[in-house]
Protein backbone atom coordinates (compact mmCIF):
# COMPACT_ATOMS: atom_id res chain seq x y z
CA UNK A 1 0.00 0.00 0.00
CA UNK A 2 1.20 3.55 -0.78
CA UNK A 3 1.37 6.48 1.61
CA UNK A 4 -1.03 9.34 0.64
CA UNK A 5 1.44 11.98 1.04
CA UNK A 6 4.53 11.84 -1.35
CA UNK A 7 7.18 12.70 0.80
CA UNK A 8 8.81 10.86 3.44
CA UNK A 9 6.45 8.09 2.06
CA UNK A 10 7.66 4.73 1.77
CA UNK A 11 7.99 5.32 -2.13
CA UNK A 12 10.49 8.27 -1.58
CA UNK A 13 12.41 6.29 1.20
CA UNK A 14 12.12 3.08 -1.47
CA UNK A 15 14.08 5.56 -4.40
CA UNK A 16 16.36 6.85 -2.21
CA UNK A 17 17.69 3.65 -0.82
CA UNK A 18 17.64 2.23 -4.36
CA UNK A 19 19.48 5.12 -5.39
CA UNK A 20 22.49 4.63 -2.18
CA UNK A 21 21.84 0.32 -3.15
CA UNK A 22 23.16 1.14 -6.98
CA UNK A 23 25.69 3.61 -6.01
CA UNK A 24 27.30 0.80 -3.91
CA UNK A 25 26.90 -1.96 -5.88
CA UNK A 26 28.15 -4.28 -5.53
CA UNK A 27 28.12 -3.77 -1.74
CA UNK A 28 25.26 -5.33 0.51
CA UNK A 29 23.89 -3.02 3.47
CA UNK A 30 22.42 -4.04 6.50
CA UNK A 31 19.30 -2.23 7.71
CA UNK A 32 21.04 -0.18 10.07
CA UNK A 33 23.64 0.92 7.49
CA UNK A 34 20.81 1.78 5.32
CA UNK A 35 18.71 3.70 8.32
CA UNK A 36 21.96 5.63 8.45
CA UNK A 37 22.25 6.02 4.82
CA UNK A 38 18.72 7.59 3.92
CA UNK A 39 19.75 10.62 7.39
CA UNK A 40 23.29 10.95 5.45
CA UNK A 41 22.15 11.56 1.98
CA UNK A 42 20.36 14.44 2.14
CA UNK A 43 22.05 16.02 5.40
CA UNK A 44 25.79 15.38 3.78
CA UNK A 45 26.43 18.57 6.22
CA UNK A 46 26.31 15.80 9.09
CA UNK A 47 29.76 15.26 7.69
CA UNK A 48 33.18 16.99 8.14
CA UNK A 49 35.60 17.13 5.37
CA UNK A 50 36.61 19.46 2.26
CA UNK A 51 34.84 17.33 -0.12
CA UNK A 52 31.15 17.06 1.32
CA UNK A 53 28.51 17.64 -0.75
CA UNK A 54 25.96 20.42 0.90
CA UNK A 55 22.86 19.04 2.58
CA UNK A 56 19.66 18.34 0.45
CA UNK A 57 17.32 18.91 2.75
CA UNK A 58 17.46 21.69 5.85
CA UNK A 59 19.56 21.92 8.65
CA UNK A 60 16.87 21.29 11.04
CA UNK A 61 17.47 21.66 14.68
CA UNK A 62 16.16 17.98 15.30
CA UNK A 63 16.79 16.06 12.55
CA UNK A 64 18.95 13.58 13.91
CA UNK A 65 15.84 12.20 15.68
CA UNK A 66 15.07 11.31 12.57
CA UNK A 67 17.05 8.37 12.53
CA UNK A 68 14.79 7.20 15.45
CA UNK A 69 11.50 6.90 13.74
CA UNK A 70 13.20 6.39 9.95
CA UNK A 71 13.91 2.20 10.46
CA UNK A 72 10.74 0.84 10.32
CA UNK A 73 10.13 3.20 6.84
CA UNK A 74 13.75 2.52 5.59
CA UNK A 75 12.51 -1.60 6.04
CA UNK A 76 9.05 -0.80 4.16
CA UNK A 77 10.47 0.75 1.19
CA UNK A 78 13.13 -1.84 1.06
CA UNK A 79 10.91 -4.59 1.05
CA UNK A 80 8.87 -2.58 -1.99
CA UNK A 81 11.80 -2.03 -3.86
CA UNK A 82 12.32 -5.84 -3.39
CA UNK A 83 8.80 -6.80 -4.62
CA UNK A 84 9.40 -4.75 -8.24
CA UNK A 85 12.59 -6.75 -8.52
CA UNK A 86 14.65 -3.65 -7.76
CA UNK A 87 16.47 -5.01 -4.87
CA UNK A 88 17.72 -8.52 -3.76
CA UNK A 89 17.79 -9.65 0.28
CA UNK A 90 20.04 -11.98 1.07
CA UNK A 91 20.28 -13.78 4.73
CA UNK A 92 23.67 -14.33 6.04
CA UNK A 93 25.11 -15.16 9.03
CA UNK A 94 24.91 -11.58 9.62
CA UNK A 95 22.08 -11.36 8.90
CA UNK A 96 19.74 -9.84 5.91
CA UNK A 97 21.69 -7.57 3.58
CA UNK A 98 20.37 -5.88 0.53
CA UNK A 99 22.03 -5.25 -2.61
CA UNK A 100 21.04 -3.39 -6.08
CA UNK A 101 19.03 -6.08 -8.02
CA UNK A 102 20.33 -6.26 -11.97
CA UNK A 103 17.27 -4.32 -13.16
CA UNK A 104 18.13 -1.30 -10.71
CA UNK A 105 20.62 0.23 -12.61
CA UNK A 106 18.12 1.30 -15.80
CA UNK A 107 15.71 2.44 -13.14
CA UNK A 108 18.10 4.63 -11.81
CA UNK A 109 19.36 5.86 -15.24
CA UNK A 110 15.78 7.07 -15.66
CA UNK A 111 15.66 9.87 -12.67
CA UNK A 112 16.55 12.56 -14.24
CA UNK A 113 14.86 15.94 -12.24
CA UNK A 114 17.65 17.88 -10.74
CA UNK A 115 16.90 16.68 -7.11
CA UNK A 116 17.35 13.25 -8.39
CA UNK A 117 20.42 14.08 -10.03
CA UNK A 118 21.78 15.77 -6.89
CA UNK A 119 20.40 12.75 -4.74
CA UNK A 120 22.77 10.84 -7.39
CA UNK A 121 25.64 12.60 -6.68
CA UNK A 122 25.16 12.53 -2.92
CA UNK A 123 25.10 8.71 -3.14
CA UNK A 124 27.97 8.40 -5.47
CA UNK A 125 30.19 10.44 -2.90
CA UNK A 126 28.78 8.11 -0.19
CA UNK A 127 29.90 4.78 -1.64
CA UNK A 128 33.42 6.58 -2.37
CA UNK A 129 33.37 7.29 1.11
CA UNK A 130 31.96 4.25 2.84
CA UNK A 131 31.50 1.75 0.69
CA UNK A 132 35.12 -0.04 1.65
CA UNK A 133 34.43 0.95 5.25
CA UNK A 134 33.42 -2.12 7.82
CA UNK A 135 29.75 -1.03 9.75
CA UNK A 136 31.78 -0.58 12.87
CA UNK A 137 33.68 2.43 11.42
CA UNK A 138 30.61 3.73 9.67
CA UNK A 139 29.01 3.38 13.19
CA UNK A 140 31.59 5.22 14.97
CA UNK A 141 31.24 7.98 12.50
CA UNK A 142 27.82 8.21 13.13
CA UNK A 143 27.75 8.40 16.71
CA UNK A 144 30.49 11.18 16.66
CA UNK A 145 28.78 13.15 14.17
CA UNK A 146 25.06 12.44 15.24
CA UNK A 147 25.32 11.05 18.60
CA UNK A 148 25.41 7.49 20.90
CA UNK A 149 22.36 7.55 21.82
CA UNK A 150 20.92 7.67 18.55
CA UNK A 151 23.24 4.67 16.95
CA UNK A 152 22.54 2.72 20.05
CA UNK A 153 18.27 3.32 19.74
CA UNK A 154 18.02 2.15 16.33
CA UNK A 155 20.38 -1.01 16.32
CA UNK A 156 18.58 -2.24 19.75
CA UNK A 157 16.17 -4.03 17.11
CA UNK A 158 18.49 -6.98 15.29
CA UNK A 159 15.97 -8.73 14.19
CA UNK A 160 16.69 -7.85 10.33
CA UNK A 161 20.48 -6.50 10.19
CA UNK A 162 23.53 -7.20 11.85
CA UNK A 163 24.55 -5.31 15.06
CA UNK A 164 28.04 -4.06 15.20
Amino acid sequence: MLDKHPFNSTLETGIRALVVLEAFYPRHCDLMEMTWFDHLIVHTGDIDGQDVPESLHPDLPNRTGELLVRRQLVERSLRMMQQMHLVDVFETEAGIEFCASEEAPSYVELLQTPYSLALKERARWMAGRFAQQESVEIRELIESRIGRWTTEFTTDDTSSGRSA
